[in-house]
């Protein structure tokens, strides 16, 4: 800088003009800091450091066990509710002596209650006595490319003499399950099995004297099963496509739970209407 204003003094000489001092760059000088009471008292704010950011929990795992690419199975042996004996189901409005080692349990949560195509069923549950226990298996596709493995191990667990139960399933979930295995290019294992679906014995007895007959007041009614923190199966359509676009697994576990409840009920119910004596049948 000095001999920038030795070259300019030079020109100036030159030129006939007076020369002036240069005068030299101040240095700037770093403020010192404000006292605490004189920020309190103008309202400057002192800076601190950046709160550190949160640190997400890792999303639950997943319901159960892999099995497949995009398939989960869970697995549960409960005492409760107790096999029915051998049973003529005439209260289906089926002329056949049923044992209880034929009968298959099952229910299905799924994207929507529209049906059609554009409706799948991203878990199915199934249970059955064995070995003298109720044994549920679940099946939940994780990834929309599981369905077709999903239908193969359910129709692996069917055999030519199974009876299907289920809680208005003839209409709404049998259809559908034929629907899918339809458009994964596969036979469906339903078509030919005896169907006992409880919703119309159910009906037919106490129709008019509850004030509905879904499987929820059923279950109250006929077993006392209060469900507490129980997921509506209207949100499970969410719960599952929310995991589907990244968000946390920890609702499909209490799907998993809403299902499993579902058929124990439809367990205890089957046992009202097979059992000889009408005596309730409460779930311990």
């Amino acid at each position: 800088m000095s001999a920038l204003a030795d070259k300019l003094r030079g020109l100036r000489r030159q030129a006939g003009v007076s020369v002036l001092a240069v005068p030299e760059p101040v240095p700037m000088r770093r403020s010192e800091p404000l006292p605490d009471n004189i920020r309190a008292l103008l309202g400057v704010r002192r800076h601190t450091a950046a709160a550190p950011r949160k640190v997400m929990a890792a999303p639950a795992t997943l319901p159960g066990r892999t099995i497949a690419p995009g398939l989960q199975l869970c697995e549960a042996i409960v005492a409760w509710p107790p096999a029915p004996p051998l049973f003529h189901a005439q209260f289906a409005k089926l002329d056949a002596w049923i044992e209880p080692e034929r009968l298959v349990l099952f229910d299905t949560e799924t994207t929507g209650l529209a049906g059609g195509t554009g409706t799948r069923a991203f878990m199915i549950g199934m249970a059955d006595w064995h070995e003298g226990q109720f044994r549920e298996r679940q099946l939940l596709i994780t990834t929309l490319a599981g369905e077709a493995a999903m239908l193969d191990c359910f129709a692996s667990w069917l055999r030519p003499d199974s009876v299907l139960v289920s809680y208005n399933g003839k209409s709404y979930d049998a259809p559908l399950l034929k629907t899918r295995f339809r458009l994964q290019r596969r036979a469906s294992p339903l078509d030919g099995l005896m169907h006992i679906d409880l919703l119309h014995p159910v009906r037919r007895r106490w129709r008019g004297a509850w004030e509905n007959c879904r499987l929820a007041t059923a279950e109250r009614q006929l077993l006392h099963v209060v469900r507490e923190d129980d997921l509506p199966g209207s949100e499970a359509p969410a719960a599952w496509l929310g995991f589907l676009r990244g968000g946390s697994a920890a609702p499909l576990h209490r799907v998993a739970h809403h299902n499993s409840q579902d058929l124990r009920s439809l367990g205890g119910i089957l046992h009202q209407f097979a059992s000889p004596q009408d005596v309730p049948l409460i779930n311990a």
